[in-house]
């Protein structure tokens, strides 16, 4: 009964995500809420944690980033990358990928590349080369660059998470696992696509269009490109503050010394009470009081955590670059990065708080199922993390709802670490934003959705991509951190 009564339950949370994914954006979330609603209310679960942590650091990084947006800011990053690209368009298989993975470790979303992509498929399919070549696996590093950012949800709870179940880590030493190991990934999937697929004057499909006036209007009659907008001082100097912001983010991680450190006068467990003029008093009583007495109260230090150090810094930035580079409010909510920042927010609020509900009420019932078999194939929990980000579209909730249940199965810190580029599985079905946009942004034609769905134009750049990363970072964590 009670094996029929957990796969009932674990069915109706898949039926919450995968109807959630279907409407898309903000659904996701919200229907996650009436799988969360059925298992507290209906089956009498006990609710499982919100992930507030995490939530918070992503509403910090997002309206950061969105007012460094509405500066102008991003135009010139954007700017800058597309400089390069069309320095070098010949080698923009290579250099695409490394252009959009750089700027989702910045900014910690990858919903910053809608504007470079129209301009990678513009000067790939004007130099000759097949645009699929750089959009799939450039869609695809937009993604992976999120294990790599120091502000993106999926690091942050990573080292949250890990530090609270035994394996302190900090976010220097996540990136300097998954940095090298996702760059390694990127470069084997652009090795795989700079040859993919037919050359545009051999590809019957495209030839056929190309006969087509229209057609061939529409396809090289325009021209993406941001180098003919005036950059601001304002907008340049909020970018530095936005970096300001980063590099003080890592060096206070490097260097937790420098961290506010708080005393507090707190009960020492167990103590006995004593009994003053016929009146008995607690250890919890004294401390309230701020009285130092010995045997009964302390004095306790505590170092200010890093979630919250985050939150400070990025509010902070924020708050300078409206001050000193007249970015808009107005104009920040209203742009894209703030907005599917909010979007990621109700995801991971909605998702993980079903996951941790599930999982926390049959915590020792997986244990005793999978115990055995993850205690000999550790290694093993790298494809549930890539199934469950097939599901849920997002590597901050996956970390955030599997991280505890893996740490729990008693998986090494290490270990887990090696397989954290495994959390990127939402490429698998082609309904992300960023995969979709790419497709509509190359007018050639050859980035595609395939007819069979799973035979799109980023399956095999992923598959390399993620497999490559995962292997690279398990050798370097094992070599590191075992």
């Amino acid at each position: 009964m009670e094996t029929f009564l957990m796969i009932t339950q674990l069915l109706i949370v898949l039926g919450a995500l995968y109807v959630g994914s279907r409407y898309g954006s903000l659904a996701l979330g919200a229907i996650s809420g009436i799988g969360l609603a059925i298992l507290v209310l209906c089956f009498g679960m006990e609710p499982g944690k919100p992930p507030t942590d995490v939530i918070y650091i992503i509403i910090a990084a997002v309206t950061c980033a969105g007012i460094m947006q509405a500066s102008g800011g991003m135009d010139w990053l954007i700017q800058l990358a597309e400089k390069l690209l069309r320095k070098h368009p010949d080698r923009i298989t290579f250099l695409a990928p490394l252009c959009t993975f750089f700027l989702t470790v910045l900014v910690g979303t990858g919903h910053v590349v809608y504007t470079l992509m129209p301009i990678i498929c513009d000067i790939s399919l004007k130099k000759g080369i097949r645009p699929e070549r750089p959009c799939g696996v450039a869609s695809i590093a937009s993604q992976v660059g999120i294990t790599c950012s120091p502000i993106a949800a999926a690091v942050v709870a990573f080292v949250g998470i890990s530090n609270q179940n035994g394996f302190n880590i900090t976010i220097p030493q996540v990136l300097l696992v998954s940095i090298p190991a996702c760059i390694c990934g990127l470069m084997s999937a652009a090795i795989f696509s700079f040859k993919r697929g037919l050359d545009l004057d051999k590809d019957p499909d495209f030839q056929k269009r190309l006969a087509d006036p229209e057609t061939k209007a529409y396809m090289y009659g325009n021209n993406a490109t941001l180098l003919d907008k005036q950059i601001t001082p304002e907008a340049k100097r909020a970018v530095f503050i936005f970096l300001g912001a980063l590099v003080s983010i890592v060096v206070f991680a490097m260097f937790q010394n420098l961290l506010p450190v708080y005393e507090k006068i707190t009960a020492i467990k167990g103590a006995a009470p004593i009994v003053a003029d016929g009146v008995t008093i607690t250890a919890d009583m004294l401390a309230k009081t701020g009285k130092l007495v010995k045997g009964m109260t302390e004095i306790t230090q505590k170092t200010l955590p890093m979630n919250l150090l985050i939150q400070i810094i990025m509010l902070t930035a924020a708050a300078c670059m409206i001050i000193f580079c007249k970015a808009s409010p107005k104009k920040a909510v209203s742009g894209p990065v703030w907005q599917s920042g909010m979007v990621a927010v109700v995801a991971i609020f909605g998702i993980a708080w079903l996951a941790d509900t599930y999982f926390s009420n049959y915590m020792e019932t997986l244990e005793n199922g999978l115990g055995g078999f993850i205690a000999e194939n550790k290694w093993a929990i790298a494809f549930v993390f890539f199934l469950v980000s097939v599901l849920v579209n997002s590597q901050g909730a996956v970390v955030v709802s599997m991280l505890p249940l893996a740490y729990s199965m008693g998986i090494d810190g290490y270990i887990l670490l090696g397989v954290l580029p495994s959390v990127y599985g939402y490429f698998f079905i082609p309904n992300y934003p960023s995969d979709i946009a790419t497709v509509n942004f190359d007018r050639s034609g050859t980035t595609v959705i395939g007819k069979y769905l799973l035979n799109h134009s980023f399956m095999i750049p992923g598959l390399i991509c993620v497999t490559v990363s995962t292997i690279v970072a398990y050798i370097i964590s094992t070599m590191l951190y075992s």
